[in-house]
């Protein structure tokens, strides 16, 4: 299942996976994914509603298929090259300490993205 168009959109979309990996998210934790937003859009972009509307669209996804939505949509973007892949892995480890606390769920979700990762590259 894939669900998204632009690479730039996953990335979002993983972003918005972290910060919600708890069960909440923290508003050290938007600004951080805010910041970063900067990354992937254009300065001019409205980033405060592609934030929401990508939360809106997150909360639509069946939480028990988000790991399979990941490792499909890696699959779907082949041509990404492992340097920015690791980036966002590094990108998410900013997300969950940015609130100055890791739960043990950020900690699993932040392995699990790192194995899809891992699993990428092997197959090349």
């Amino acid at each position: 299942m894939v669900i998204h168009n632009s690479f730039n959109d996953f990335v979002l979309f993983l972003y918005v996976h972290m910060a919600h990996s708890d069960g909440e998210s923290h508003d050290l934790e938007k600004g951080v994914i805010l910041e970063k937003m900067s990354k992937l859009y254009p300065p001019e972009s409205d980033y405060d509603k592609i934030f929401e509307d990508a939360v809106k669209a997150y909360d639509r996804v069946d939480k028990s298929k988000v790991t399979d939505l990941m490792r499909e949509t890696f699959k779907h973007f082949d041509h990404v090259k492992f340097a920015q892949k690791y980036k966002i892995y590094t990108d998410m480890y900013d997300i969950i300490n940015a609130d100055g606390i890791v739960h043990t769920l950020e900690t699993r979700a932040l392995k699990e993205l790192k194995q899809i990762i891992d699993i990428g590259t092997e197959k090349r």
